[in-house]
């Protein structure tokens, strides 16, 4: 039993945590309120809001916004760097960056870079044009690049950018229009490496000596295709030798790691390599993945004191400098005690509102927030809206919640937002509160399709049977002038199949289409509604997928297009009556001639190699015919036939 139990210690001590001086009792993470230890930044090409669009193909100019905003005032000038296409500057471009509170300094080699700012910058390698004063509001921004440029080729709201790099070049398949979405992926023209203030600490309250961890923790994403992550880290030449850095990501992750001037020690998840000493993979070790796991192991190696850490996106490149100021031994961070009430709802709230896990459709509210990221709030009882009945539902991973918008208390105004409560109840032994956290939702204004298998246009679905009804609804919201918007026309496309036009210019096209009608426009939001039915030739390959797309417009040709990719099932097909054709009945006749050909060879190759050796051999001429006979009599049975040949002679 020994060697079958011994693999099981190491997760059963995994499970109930270290013993003794390893355990994370005593400290909690609080923000750190003096200047952080350690300035960490990060690359991503995901930015706090922003769009494309095709709308500046037609006119004179490529036009991108940056919308620069700042948690802190920054001492370091903003570096943006504008790279023309692989066929070289062939086109005017206009940067328009708003970055109220920062110097920048923007390089290109375009010499038609035209810079509209409301900031000082230096222009290394363009003509610094007069500054011009531009409103902070988004709206405002993007109608002002609008009405003086005629079209928005990118528009990316960034936050404490140290860095950005802008890939020039415009896209004939982009949206229409910019309409600004949050956690906007701008990778195919946008990378930034982005600084992160959200560093928390704390220290035991009994620690004996001042050996100090900092703890990096990327936020699990299984599905990135990041496999390897560069971590530069550089240290004052005086750095304390009584520190280690804790980072810990998914198992199959790989560090490759750029010390300067660092005396310092790793606890790596994952395995890692240190450049300037050899490029050979060190294996890590399975690391907690929880806060206060990955707290107790620092405690465990004996460094009482959690000088920084950080919880960041997983991203191909980290920056962490240690600061020269001294590792005090008690690290200065938010006051533990006891609170009044308003106090201790600061943290959920804060926290909350930098999440925002809310999300609206035309239709619906939804909230998902990822258990781990409410760590720092702890003893999370339920979830609900401003409607206490809606409950969020919670698994091992998520809570998360979903109702239509008239529903659990969400009051819609104008302008495309819709407005509720988030509340968290919080347990703290047998006293129960709540934290309440108002919120706005933007409506986006762009085209929604959904497919329905009845008419009550409930329970959407992406599974198109065949031969069987459909019911599609097409719905926007457009506040301005609601009936102006039209449904331009409907198309499903199936591969191997030429295009199905359904519905044109409100109208229904083709046999088994009807336009139904939908209900009164309310809250600016139109709603169009039809069904079809989808069937494929006799004969014909039912595939496997298709696409539903629809295009809304206004007179002006302003178009708004959808896809929506459904799978194919082929749930009945009429019966085929007319008989067995002369083709099958070929077939068959020549599938039953050559397996009975075949058994027919297999028996007699049987037959052949399991005959008896005597009835193989001839018979001697010279034997008497009764001992001919007896020798044949005995056939069948080889052990009896020496006996009775010898008996009959």
């Amino acid at each position: 039993m020994a060697p079958a139990a011994a693999p099981l210690l190491p997760l059963l001590l995994a499970l109930l945590g270290p013993a003794g001086p390893g355990r994370a009792e005593g400290c909690d993470l609080r923000p750190v309120t003096a200047e952080p230890p350690i300035t960490l930044s990060y690359a991503t090409s995901t930015v706090t809001r922003g769009c494309i669009s095709s709308s500046s193909l037609g006119t004179g100019h490529e036009v991108h916004v940056l919308n620069i905003k700042w948690t802190k005032v920054s001492a370091i000038p903003l570096k943006v760097s504008v790279t023309p296409r692989t066929d070289g500057c062939t086109r005017p471009v206009v940067l328009i960056i708003f970055c109220s509170r920062c110097l920048a300094t923007i390089t290109s080699p375009c010499p038609d870079l035209l810079v509209r700012n409301d900031t000082h910058l230096s222009l290394l390698t363009t003509t610094a044009p007069g500054s011009e004063p531009l409103v902070a509001s988004e709206g405002q921004l993007l109608a002002w690049a609008q009405g003086t440029y005629g079209g928005i080729t990118s528009y990316s709201e960034l936050r404490d950018p140290r860095w950005v790099q802008l890939q020039l070049g415009e896209d004939a398949s982009s949206p229409p229009d910019c309409i600004p979405r949050e956690h906007f992926n701008a990778a195919s023209h946008l990378e930034t490496e982005v600084f992160f203030h959200g560093v928390k600490g704390c220290s035991q309250e009994d620690a004996q000596n001042t050996r100090a961890a900092h703890i990096v923790r990327l936020q699990p994403e299984p599905s990135s295709p990041i496999t390897e992550v560069n971590l530069s880290l550089s240290c004052p030449e005086r750095a304390a030798s009584n520190q280690i850095f804790i980072l810990q990501s998914w198992a199959n992750l790989t560090w490759s790691l750029s010390v300067d001037k660092c005396n310092i020690q790793f606890l790596v998840s994952g395995n890692y390599k240190i450049v300037s000493m050899s490029p050979m993979l060190i294996p890590g070790e399975l690391l907690p993945d929880t806060e206060q796991g990955l707290i107790a192991k620092a405690f465990e190696k004996n460094y009482s004191i959690i000088a920084s850490y950080s919880i960041i996106p997983v991203s191909t490149h980290i920056s962490l400098e240690i600061q020269e100021h001294e590792m005090v031994r008690k690290v200065p961070v938010m006051p533990t005690t006891s609170a009044p009430a308003r106090d201790r709802d600061t943290l959920p709230r804060a926290l909350l509102l930098m999440l925002q896990p809310w999300k609206c459709t035309d239709e619906t509210l939804e909230i998902v927030i990822a258990r781990y990221l409410l760590e720092p709030i702890k003893d999370v009882v339920n979830i609900t809206l401003r409607d206490i009945s809606c409950q969020a539902e919670k698994n091992a991973t998520h809570f998360m919640l979903k109702t239509p918008l008239s529903h659990c208390g969400t009051l819609l105004e104008g302008r495309g937002h819709a407005n509720n409560e988030l509340i968290l109840n919080l347990a703290k032994g047998a006293a129960l509160r709540s934290v309440r956290v108002g919120f706005q939702c933007n409506i986006p204004r762009e085209l929604f399709l959904r497919l329905f298998p009845t008419a009550a246009f409930e329970a959407p679905q992406t599974e198109l049977e065949v031969n069987k009804e459909a019911f599609v609804q097409a719905s926007m919201q457009w506040e301005d002038h609601p009936a102006d918007l039209q449904l331009k026309e409907c198309w499903l496309v199936a591969p191997g199949w030429e295009p199905v036009l359904l519905v044109q210019g409100g109208e229904a096209h083709g046999a088994g289409v009807a336009v139904l009608e939908g209900p009164p426009s309310s809250h600016g939001r139109k709603v169009w509604r039809f069904r079809f039915t989808y069937s494929v030739p006799e004969g014909g390959r039912v595939p496997f997928s298709a696409t539903l797309k629809c295009k809304a417009g206004l007179q002006n040709n302003t178009i708004f297009e959808k896809v929506l990719e459904v799978t194919v099932k082929d749930g009945w097909r009429p019966p085929n009556n007319r008989g067995l054709g002369l083709a099958a009945v070929l077939g068959i006749t020549f599938g039953a001639f050559l397996i009975g050909a075949l058994l027919t060879a297999g028996l007699w190759y049987i037959y052949s190699h399991t005959r008896p050796i005597s009835k193989l051999q001839p018979v001697s001429s010279t034997a008497p015919a009764s001992e001919s006979s007896s020798t044949n009599h005995s056939i069948g049975s080889t052990q009896s036939t020496p006996c009775s040949t010898s008996s009959m002679a």
